[in-house]
């Protein structure tokens, strides 16, 4: 029986909820083997890792909550279900399907993200209309047969990303090519409050609009830049196991991903790694983070070892110049 699982799973946990997530890893191809049923070992911790690691999730090893959710939402496969608009927002690889089908039929769902929010429910209805069918919203087993279709009549690319990297090229191209005015939100979820505040005055020099978003979780943070509707989020995390920064950009278990993310999170590798020299390496990836996945505008997030506070304010202008360069070239036009 699968039962819920509580806040944290990690080594040397036993029982029900062990069993029920050694299940859902099997499912979702990283299997522990059945060596350790019930008991979370070594085998069971390495799946749990592998599993992070191909949804672009912070890979330790530990089952937490985001871990576990992501879990779940691999459970589901398109039809499972009815997919329409709620509160919460429906999530999971069904949804991820069905946005990558609409997109491959031409309608604008906006981000692959997994998330049937107001711009699947759109060109879900849109869809519809042109199928001939009842434009309710919701994802059945006649919108579905009518998609599958269509889709084959017409020769939908196996592939969609580019209708998606299309409409953020244009919002983008669209937005004013300078800092000054636009909205950057900083969000963390506690421990820079120095280091934030150096990079909400580097930037306001620049003539930005900063809106700290401090002591919010990931989530929180994304709903409150987008009801700010922020031209750009910035995230700084602490992690005090790691050497110098990883920057992270969004980037779905598919491939899907942001191009204004990416622009930006390659814009702060190289003078980051000018300034933080043996303070440790500095990487450039792309995640799934609640935070990255959740948020309306192009976002990155920088993970800071211990060696890089004290670096703050040579940091941070660094982050406020290359801020500065992305609103010139939000994207690579190559």
């Amino acid at each position: 029986m699968l039962v819920a699982a509580p806040t944290v799973l990690r080594r040397g946990d036993t029982g029900a909820a062990v069993s029920d997530l050694q299940h859902r890893l099997a499912a979702a191809g990283c299997d522990p083997g059945g060596s350790e049923t019930g008991e979370f070992g070594p085998a069971t911790e390495e799946a749990v890792r592998a599993f992070q690691t191909a949804r672009g999730l912070r890979t330790d090893g530990i089952c937490g909550p985001q871990t576990w959710g992501s879990l779940v939402e691999a459970g589901y496969r398109l039809g499972d279900r009815l997919l329409y608009a709620h509160q919460p927002m429906l999530r999971g690889d069904d949804v991820s399907d069905l946005q990558r089908r609409l997109s491959a039929l031409g309608f604008n769902v906006g981000k692959v993200d997994g998330m049937f929010g107001p711009d699947t429910a759109h060109a879900l209805s849109q869809f519809q209309r042109a199928a001939g069918l009842a434009a309710d919203g919701i994802g059945g087993p006649a919108t579905l047969a009518a998609m599958a279709r269509l889709g084959k009549r017409d020769g939908a690319p196996a592939d969609p990303a580019p209708v998606a990297v299309i409409h953020e090229r244009e919002r983008l191209r669209q937005a004013p090519r300078q800092l000054a005015g636009r909205q950057v939100a900083l969000g963390q979820p506690g421990g820079l409050d120095a280091l934030v505040s150096a990079a909400s005055r580097a930037l306001s020099a620049r003539g930005a609009v900063v809106v700290p978003l401090p002591q919010l979780d990931g989530s929180e943070q994304a709903d409150a830049a987008n009801r700010l509707k922020a031209d750009v989020f910035v995230g700084f995390v602490l992690d005090p196991e790691r050497d110098g920064c990883e920057i992270a950009y969004w980037r779905s278990p598919q491939g899907h991903l942001s191009e204004g993310g990416r622009r930006l999170a390659g814009l702060l590798c190289a003078p980051f790694r000018a300034t933080l020299g043996d303070a440790g390496q500095v990487s450039e990836v792309g995640m799934a983070l609640p935070v990255l996945r959740e948020t309306r505008m192009p976002a990155v997030v920088c993970t800071f070892g211990p060696a890089v506070v004290p670096l703050g304010a040579s940091v941070t202008e660094h982050l406020a110049a290359a801020v500065d360069e992305w609103c010139a070239q939000p994207f690579d036009e190559s």
